[in-house]
């Protein structure tokens, strides 16, 4: 009976302390500035443990969606202008990046990378891409710089490029420069995106 007793104290207890945190969690709700975004990177672990932070006070203005245009520039044998591609480019929180190249599936259209603010709205990117496999059954990598300048309202930014091809004994095949204008996507941007 002592044991029963027992059980039912430490089971009333914990239902009247979880009823107490819920009930001080919605008190508080009215104390988080809107809009607050609550993402897997916002727990950052540290010496005392993980804390919760809010994305939106950590974000970067480079980090979303953007539709890209890159040019040639500044090439022997490829004329100023020659479009290289036409990429869907995402730019994560946690510093990473991924682009979607308009170059068909099967010469490896996806890539990723990393990038980092270096200076008042300008950044750099560093990423890496590998074409499908040569004669010898082995793949090229590519190389990617980029140095962006980010526009003052946040849904434009251009810059350049250096895309260098080695081949997987590290000879370099190929160097191509150029500039890179792009906008913003969002969810109220139309489909003729794609088109232009």
């Amino acid at each position: 009976m002592k044991a029963l007793s027992t059980k039912l104290f430490l089971g009333l207890g914990v239902l009247i302390c979880g009823l107490g945190l819920v009930a001080s969690a919605s008190a508080e709700c009215g104390s988080i500035k809107l809009p607050a975004t609550l993402h897997p990177q916002s727990w950052q672990g540290g010496s005392l443990g993980a804390s919760l932070l809010l994305a939106s006070d950590h974000e970067d203005g480079i980090v979303g969606m953007w539709k890209a245009d890159w040019t040639a520039k500044g090439n022997a044998g490829i004329p100023d202008g020659t479009p290289i591609d036409s990429p869907f480019i995402v730019f994560h929180a946690d510093k990473t990046e991924i682009m979607n190249s308009s170059r068909p599936p099967q010469d490896g259209n996806f890539c990723m990378g990393v990038w980092e603010r270096v200076g008042r709205n300008k950044y750099k990117v560093n990423h890496f891409a590998m074409g499908p496999n040569d004669a010898a059954g082995d793949p090229p990598y590519t190389h990617i710089t980029e140095t962006i300048w980010l526009g003052p309202d946040g849904k434009t930014y251009w810059g350049n490029f250096t895309l260098d091809v080695y081949d997987a004994s590290g000879n370099q095949l190929a160097e191509i420069l150029g500039t890179i204008t792009a906008t913003r996507v969002t969810v109220d941007t139309p489909y003729n995106i794609f088109l232009q």
